[in-house]
């Protein structure tokens, strides 16, 4: 289904996006096994952490939007919804490897990590306005409380691309790692945390993350209803269609 699970002994969780093929587009089916690992992560005390990436080349280029648009209403039972509402509800730490390509939700996901991780060049961007559309995944209120407000208008209104040089100086990003050995680098930090005692480490994150996640909960339901009405909306229409044209 184009996510790799894997899961060692000290208890970190990897999920690997594996499609190479679409430049790891986020499709259903991998929405799907993402919101399920993360809900048996969360269930299983033997899991510490959990560790998201790509290859060493390539984090994701955001939807596969013509599956997107194929799954019907924004609601509960749409599984990027489902993926959003727990990632976002994920109790324990997530470190992030990006490499290539941070797209849309390949961006805005970053902002539920607790550790990111990022190779030289990457191309981070999240074009909603651009296609019609709005902010989500919550980034209408964690982008701006990261950056400042005039810095998130430049990404998310303009929709302006940024490399990592400016991810990690905004503090999207924790630290650049070189490309070959970005991926390792990520599982060490996760094994550094797994190593820690589990309920210091997780209390310590619901102690810093614990009201601006409910507050992005809330802000996921309101940006979706707002999405799904601009997804029907003529100048939203129009973009999708020349999207697909020139693809």
């Amino acid at each position: 289904m184009s996510v790799d699970i894997s899961q060692n002994a000290a208890g970190v969780l990897t999920l690997s996006l594996q499609r190479p093929d679409k430049k790891n587009a986020l499709s259903l089916a991998m929405y799907r096994q993402l919101t399920t690992a993360l809900q048996q992560a969360e269930r299983d005390p033997a899991i510490k952490v959990v560790v998201l990436q790509g290859s060493a080349s390539c984090f994701s280029s955001g939807n596969d939007l013509q599956d997107f648009l194929s799954a019907g209403p924004l609601d509960a039972n749409h599984p990027t919804v489902a993926f959003l509402y727990q990632l976002n509800a994920f109790s324990k730490p997530i470190v992030a490897a990006v490499a290539g390509l941070a797209i849309g939700i390949g961006t805005t996901a970053l902002l539920h990590c607790d550790l990111v991780y990022a190779a030289p060049g990457c191309r981070f961007q999240m074009p909603f306005s651009q296609l019609g559309l709005c902010p989500e995944a919550a980034s209408s209120l964690l982008l701006p409380q990261l950056v400042g407000y005039q810095r998130a208008a430049q990404y998310l209104l303009l929709g302006d691309a940024f490399d990592t040089d400016k991810a990690e100086a905004m503090g999207l990003v924790n630290q650049q790692v070189a490309s070959d050995a970005l991926l390792a680098f990520a599982a060490d930090k996760a094994l550094q945390l797994a190593k820690l005692p589990a309920e210091a480490v997780q209390q310590s994150k619901a102690l810093m993350r614990g009201k601006i996640k409910r507050k992005a909960e809330k802000t996921i339901a309101t940006e979706l209803e707002i999405f799904s009405e601009l997804l029907q909306a003529d100048a939203c229409q129009q973009q999708l269609h020349s999207f697909f044209a020139k693809k």
